[in-house]
C-alpha cells in the first residue's frame, strides 16, 4: 500500500497498515546545511523521500522559492527577497471596489488550483487591508468577487479531473491567524463555506477525495470544513493546541497533524521526540483518523531534525503494536 492509499484508509477510518507520515524541508534549509542535511535525509529513508536526500538547490528549488518576482495567471505580482523561502504578493490587480466589476478572471486556468485558492485568492487580488474591509462591510462587489473566484475554481477542478486520475486532490488555503480567523467563524460560515462546498462537490462528483491544508487557528470551523466536503484537514499543532484538536477531532474528523514548527528551533532533541510521542498518544485511534506531517525550516538545528525523524520511526513501530488484534 503506497502513501496515498494508506492516507485514504486513514481518512476513511479503515485501519491503515502504517501511520501515514509525510515530510517537507524548505529549500532554505538546504542552502544553510548543504550536504549534511542530504546525508541526514538519507539516514532516515522511511521519513524523508529520496528526492530530499538528493536535493540540490540550483537544480530542484521551485521558482517561487527564488529571489525575484513573477506574475500569476490572475495578475497578482509575487515578490521574493530571500532564496529558499516562499514569495508573497506585493502588487494586487484589483486595488479598488470599483475595479472588481471590470476585472476579468483568466479565461483558461492550467493545472490544479494552487495554495490560496479561495480566501487567500481574495486577499491576493484585493490586498489584505482592502479584503478585510470588504469582509467587514460586505458590499455587493464582494459577492461578485467571491462568485467569480469560486466559479473559476470549479471550472479548474472539473477540467483537471477530466485529464488526471488522482484519487486524492490536495487543496491549500490558510484560513486562520495565530489566534483565530481574521474574518471570524460566523462570516466564514456564511460567505465562504457554501463556496468551498461547491468546489469540493465538483471533486466528489468525479469520485475523488478532498484533502485540505489550512494554517492558523481554525479548530472552531473544523466541523464546517467536513460539512463542506473535506475528507481530511491539515491543522497546525501550535495555533490550535493539542487539547482543542483532541476535543474537536479525535475519533470524529480525520486530520494530518502539522507538528509544532514554531517550537522546533527552541526545543532540545529530547523535547522534540517527546512532542511527537505526546501528539501521537493523544490523537490516535485504532481505526485511523490521524496522520502526521513534519515540515522543517532553516531555523531548526540538525540535531533536532535527527531527533524528530527518529521519533517518527519510533511511532511507526508503536502503531504496528497498537493496531495488533
Amino acid at each position: 500500500m503506497n502513501y496515498i492509499e494508506n492516507l485514504i484508509s486513514c481518512m476513511t477510518w479503515k485501519k491503515p497498515e502504517d501511520l501515514p507520515t509525510s515530510s517537507w524541508i524548505l529549500p532554505a534549509a538546504f542552502l544553510k546545511y548543504g550536504r549534511e542535511l542530504n546525508e541526514l535525509c538519507a539516514r532516515h529513508p522511511k521519513v524523508f523521500s529520496e528526492s530530499l536526500a538528493n536535493f540540490e538547490f540550483e537544480r530542484d528549488c521551485p521558482a517561487n522559492y527564488r529571489v525575484g518576482q513573477h506574475t500569476d495567471e490572475w495578475g497578482c505580482v509575487w515578490h521574493n527577497a530571500y532564496d529558499g523561502c516562499e514569495s508573497i504578493v506585493t502588487e494586487h490587480p484589483i486595488p479598488t471596489r470599483e475595479a472588481i466589476r471590470a476585472y476579468k478572471p483568466p479565461e483558461r486556468l492550467t493545472g490544479f488550483p494552487p495554495h490560496g485558492f479561495m480566501y487567500l485568492r481574495i486577499c491576493d487580488l484585493r490586498g489584505f487591508e482592502e479584503a478585510m474591509m470588504d469582509f467587514a462591510e460586505e458590499p455587493e462587489e464582494l459577492t461578485v468577487l467571491l462568485d467569480m473566484v469560486c466559479d473559476a475554481n470549479v471550472r479548474q477542478v472539473e477540467e483537471y479531473c477530466k485529464t488526471h486520475g488522482d484519487k486524492l486532490l490536495c487543496f491549500g488555503d490558510d484560513l486562520g491567524t495565530q489566534n483565530g480567523l481574521a474574518i471570524g467563524p460566523e462570516k466564514w460560515r456564511r460567505l465562504l463555506k457554501p463556496r468551498f462546498k461547491r468546489i469540493f462537490d465538483a471533486v466528489h462528483a468525479a469520485g475523488r477525495y478532498v484533502y485540505l491544508h489550512t494554517d492558523g487557528q481554525i479548530y472552531e470551523i473544523i466541523p464546517d470544513l467536513f460539512e463542506a466536503g473535506a475528507n481530511m484537514v491539515n491543522p497546525q499543532y501550535r495555533a490550535n493546541s493539542l487539547d482543542n484538536l483532541v476535543r474537536v477531532c479525535k475519533g470524529k474528523y480525520p486530520i494530518n497533524l502539522d507538528l509544532d514548527r514554531q517550537a522546533m528551533p527552541f526545543m532540545s532533541p529530547g523535547q522534540c521526540k517527546a512532542h511527537i510521542h505526546r501528539a501521537f498518544g493523544a490523537l490516535r485511534t485504532p481505526e485511523g483518523g490521524l496522520a502526521i506531517e513534519l515540515e522543517l525550516g532553516p531555523d531548526v538545528p540538525l540535531a533536532n531534525m535527527d531527533a524528530l525523524a527518529e521519533a517518527l520511526e519510533e511511532i511507526q513501530t508503536e502503531w504496528k503494536n497498537y493496531i495488533q488484534p
